[in-house]
């Protein structure tokens, strides 16, 4: 790596002397539900399983959306007989992962970013490679990572326009850090442009890892009882959604049941702790509503389903022709709509998608994707295509064919990968100064 920083030596002094803080700040976080009482030591490097004894590949993602775009890649790795980590630092996400991780992979919570905690976890795990994906760049992860010669390659890196002005503000900083990983590979040709103007070291573009992943699963008896309940209703999801924009989405409903009374509302919140106080807005405005965290179903009387479980929006998607994207209305920066495309929903979102600006505009080009600017277009968009069946279905058809025709990240990225891996079978290193 190039000379750091004045910014990374403070961060790096302050991240060790403020390390008693940091286990106080797991304590907190524990009592709010953040992280896992159970496994709370991961969080400052202790394992809980043990390494197994061969070459291991370590993939990180933050949360939900990054570690399952991570699956496809560790089933790759596993093929060549590969020992598979992933961390990541979410509650959700872990629990995600027991359900849809491969047999023999291992997951684990990345620690704080302490340099004592990062030291003891890569100490213990040893991988040989290290695959970051997208934008979680942590100053002592790669600085630790860099003298034990852990070569380190960026997946499906990204970096919005927004981000990149914020990074430009500090070049040495943001060229230190980005040196660090061998290779970027990009999503889209515009983050590797900005990635490249901040110093990335062997900049390619990818494609996007998220149009390779697999649909999400439903059970098929489950699948079956909701689509019986559903059936003659016009229904609708709103999926991810965050505070602010569950008003929306009510006053949206309650807008189109004046002209579609059997009207069945979806609400997933993206975090499905939130699933009471999403059922508590509702009730206050005098509809009718069941929560499926508590085991109740979307009988004829419930206008509006609380989806406050984790892993179940494969099953909404399969059961509703159109799908509002969350985190979009809110300033948020917009989650995934490749999901819901693969699964036959018509798309609308708001216009706060920073984060993936490029994918949510090949959806709208497509035609499969529409902006709504706010509540009442929203209610408008929702009920236009409700009514008219054979335009969701064409809408839905264009996101389909649009998410197919962006794929094939997922060959590229092994590709570019092939190197590395090589490399790290035959046992090579090179410890970074």
């Amino acid at each position: 790596m190039i000379g750091r920083s004045l910014i990374i030596s403070t961060y790096r002094t302050l991240t060790a002397l403020l390390e008693p803080a940091a286990f106080g700040l797991l304590l907190w976080r524990r009592r709010r539900g953040k992280e896992d009482p159970a496994r709370i030591a991961e969080r400052r490097g202790y394992p809980s399983v043990d390494r197994p004894d061969k070459t291991l590949v370590w993939l990180h993602g933050a949360s939900v959306g990054e570690t399952v775009t991570l699956l496809p890649l560790v089933e790759r790795l596993q093929r060549r007989g590969l020992a598979v980590l992933v961390t990541s630092g979410t509650v959700t996400s872990a629990r995600l992962l027991e359900q849809r991780l491969p047999a023999g992979a291992i997951h684990q919570y990345l620690p704080l970013d302490v340099p004592r905690y990062m030291r003891r976890f890569l100490d213990y795990w040893r991988p040989d490679l290290g695959l970051v994906c997208e934008s979680e760049i942590w100053p002592n992860l790669m600085i630790e990572a860099g003298k034990r010669g852990i070569p380190l390659v960026q997946v499906n890196a990204r970096m919005s326009e927004r981000s990149f002005q914020r990074w430009y503000k500090f070049p040495k900083t943001s060229r230190y850090l980005l040196s660090g990983f061998e290779r970027c590979l990009a999503q889209s040709q515009e983050d590797g442009q900005r990635l490249a103007q901040l110093g990335a070291p062997r900049v390619s573009i990818a494609g996007n890892l998220k149009f390779d992943v697999p649909a999400p699963p439903a059970d098929p008896n489950t699948l079956a009882l909701l689509d019986g309940l559903m059936a003659g209703r016009p229904v609708w999801v709103a999926a991810s959604t965050h505070p602010g924009e569950e008003e929306d989405v009510l006053a949206a409903h309650l807008g189109i049941k004046a002209h579609l009374p059997k009207l069945l509302t979806i609400i997933a919140p993206r975090h499905p702790e939130r699933g009471e106080e999403v059922e508590a807005l509702v009730q206050a405005n005098g509809v009718v509503s069941a929560r499926r965290s508590l085991g109740q179903l979307p009988e004829r009387d419930v206008e509006l389903y609380v989806a406050d479980t984790l892993g179940d929006l494969g099953l909404f998607y399969r059961l509703a022709p159109v799908a509002f994207i969350g985190g979009s209305l809110a300033p948020i920066g917009g989650h995934n709509p490749i999901e819901p495309a693969k699964l036959g929903c018509a798309l609308l979102h708001g216009p706060l998608v920073h984060k993936s600006a490029d994918l949510f505009a090949a959806f709208d080009a497509g035609g499969g994707a529409r902006q709504v600017a706010d509540r009442q277009e929203l209610a408008g968009a929702v009920h236009r295509w409700l009514s008219d069946p054979a335009a969701a279905r064409q809408a839905a058809r264009a996101a389909a064919q649009t998410s197919t025709q962006l794929g094939g990240a997922l060959e590229r990225t092994v590709q570019a990968l092939e190197p590395l891996l090589m490399r790290v079978a035959l046992g090579q290193r090179e410890p970074t100064p």
